[in-house]
């Protein structure tokens, strides 16, 4: 908490506020009971700062459970006992808070042009939590207005700040937040892992509000990666939360998004139920993504139901709603209206029009691509903006360079100032790391093998030394996800690149090729000894049993083509095709084996099918 200027005992009102402004994530319940006595007691003892820092509370606790103009008006009135008292830590929280209550109304641009001027004050005088709280209402403006980008990069920062008072409960909204901008950008995989953080450090807290928006991001995740079944526990969680100030309060519950997933799981009949309830409880919602998957979910219950035509009349009477809703429709809930629209359109055999729908979808996925690109630079875009705070330093250093109080001040902000330029540098070379990596098996991705395959070959050859190359393919893996669940055949990869990682050499590297597919770089090694390398891997893969609800995994095989660079390729593209045929070879030869030049060599046993 921000204290006054001169530090004088808390009186008791105050000190009760603070104990509100602990627990605003933490449990909701008990704070806003703790804000309302000291609000109480302040009026009574006329405590000005107590006042303020009670309505402050009150204030940020009605931006959940409340209308934005309730909000807003509570924290305006805490603003001016700040500006009263000349506190400027808790004016500044207050215009935090009136700043969200502009974004909650969907008045984006309006209320990042009244928060960004306050970023540089800030930076000085709040501690880290509350400087988070401020960085992330910018993040948030960011998003909204589609610059994945900032967003991302005021995000982490916010992460970076809130991170030593983790007893508060205030990372658990950045972790969502962070899910919510991979989300929009389609990386369902990294988002639901910040989700999965989320729900697990909010089972400490008791704030139901809180974790219904990570609920509801966790339906959403599951549902981009086609595993809609798995997120009726988390419907039926949310059904059971009380709509009032105790639990998602009286905003919009995202009925739509339930309703959606309740459809895609197979239970028209929840769906139906949540479509109307959506609609029931807003007739007409405000905020674009949520009104727009209203229709979506509503065409797919006249799908339900066999009314294929009203359906898509449905959906088409909605297309209005792409151009009038330009400044808060995300390319996520676009992509999903016209996948829809594609979908009706086919079932009523109106090739024409699906097609339309279908270049529509095309048209914004890509846009979504190259959104997530920009996205990968935000610490550059970071580190424009400290460019300009630099600017602005020099020309406070030769306004005020006259004075030893001015070289001071010049020399602190010099000190943050490289201190954010190294967390920048930091962040950056995080994000390349992340860019290399396979997010399911730890593994290096296929692009870092595009980059380090022709260096590791020319390598190689100035050497006069083999390099080998192994493909391999686990065999029956559709088989796996058919018959177990997805859930399952992400175990299976999980644990095939443990098993690279586990048994092969520093020198080795190992790589997620594609879907169930993997490569392995042998440096030295020639064909026959990295044949014999293989055959060890799949000797011991056969020795890994799996167990799932759905039944038990074992003697589990893969398919391998091998080959190496002293006399069968010379080029990165003829080295991999030798080793691809060679394994296409050994699936037509009955899988379970590893192949090398021309005479394949038999498995360790024989061949077993998955299962």
């Amino acid at each position: 908490m921000p204290q006054p200027p001169e530090h004088p005992p808390a009186s008791p009102a105050l000190a009760t506020a603070r104990r509100a402004w602990k627990l605003l994530y933490q449990d909701s319940t008990r704070c806003i009971a703790l804000a309302d006595q000291a609000l109480a007691r302040a009026l009574e003892d006329r405590d000005t700062l107590a006042e303020g820092w009670a309505r402050l509370v009150r204030g940020l606790h009605l931006i959940w459970y409340s209308t934005p103009q309730t909000a807003a008006h509570e924290l305006g009135q805490a603003e001016a006992c700040f500006a009263a008292l000349g506190n400027r830590p808790g004016h500044l929280l207050a215009e935090v808070g009136i700043a969200r209550c502009l974004w909650r109304d969907a008045k984006y641009q309006e209320s990042l042009e009244r928060i960004l001027p306050l970023r540089a004050e800030g930076l000085q005088v709040l501690k880290r939590d509350e400087l988070g709280m401020l960085l992330n209402v910018i993040a948030g403006c960011y998003s909204s207005l589609g610059e994945s980008e900032q967003a991302f990069a005021y995000m982490y920062q916010a992460l970076h700040e809130a991170k030593p008072t983790r007893s508060n409960g205030f990372e658990v909204v950045l972790y969502c937040n962070l899910a919510h901008e991979l989300i929009q950008l389609g990386d369902f995989h990294q988002a639901l892992a910040y989700v999965e953080q989320g729900i697990a450090r909010s089972h400490q807290l008791r704030n139901p509000r809180l974790l219904s928006v990570l609920l509801i991001n966790r339906i959403i995740c599951l549902m981009g990666l086609d595993r809609a079944p798995e997120a009726l526990p988390d419907v039926k969680q949310l059904l059971d939360l009380p709509a009032d100030e105790t639990g998602r309060g009286p905003t919009n519950a995202h009925f739509e998004t339930m309703a959606l997933a309740a459809l895609r799981a197979g239970d028209p009949t929840l769906g139906r139920e949540l479509a109307a309830r959506a609609r029931g409880n807003c007739p007409e919602v405000d905020v674009p993504d949520e009104a727009l998957t209203l229709v979506v979910a509503e065409a797919e219950v006249l799908r339900a139901d066999a009314k294929l035509a009203e359906a898509a009349q449905h959906l088409q009477r909605a297309e209005s709603m792409l151009h009038a809703a330009d400044a808060g429709l995300s390319l996520r809930v676009r992509c999903l209206y016209h996948a829809a629209l594609a979908d009706a359109c086919q079932q009523l055999g109106e090739p024409d029009r699906a097609l339309a729908a279908l270049r529509e979808w095309q048209r914004c996925h890509v846009a979504r691509g190259h959104q997530a690109s920009r996205a990968r630079y935000q610490a550059a875009s970071l580190q424009t903006e400290l460019r300009r705070l630099q600017q602005h330093l020099d020309e406070t250093e030769a306004r005020r360079r006259a004075t030893e109080k001015a070289r001071a001040e010049l020399e602190a902000i010099n000190q943050q100032l490289s201190q954010k330029i190294d967390e920048v540098e930091a962040l950056k070379s995080r994000l390349e790391r992340q860019a290399t990596r396979d997010f399911l098996t730890g593994l290096f991705n296929r692009r870092h093998l595009n980059d380090v395959m022709p260096q590791m070959l020319a390598f190689a050859q100035r050497e006069g030394q083999p390099l080998a190359v192994a493909i391999i393919d686990l065999d029956h893996f559709k088989s796996v996800n058919d018959r177990h669940g997805h859930v399952a055949g992400d175990t299976l990869l999980a644990a095939f690149g443990a098993l690279l990682n586990e048994n092969t050499r520093q020198s080795d590297v190992a790589f997620r090729f594609g879907g169930e597919e993997f490569c392995l770089l042998m440096p030295g090694s020639s064909a026959e000894l990295a044949q014999r390398k293989v055959l060890k891997l799949l000797q011991a893969w056969r020795r890994r049993a799996f167990h799932f609800e759905t039944g038990s995994l074992a003697a589990n095989t893969f398919s391998a083509g091998v080959a190496d660079s002293s006399s069968e390729a010379e080029s990165v593209e003829s080295l991999l095709k030798v080793a691809d045929d060679r394994l296409l070879e050994a699936k037509r030869n009955g899988r379970n084996q590893v192949q090398s030049q021309t005479t394949p060599d038999a498995a360790p046993q024989p061949n077993v099918s998955v299962g």
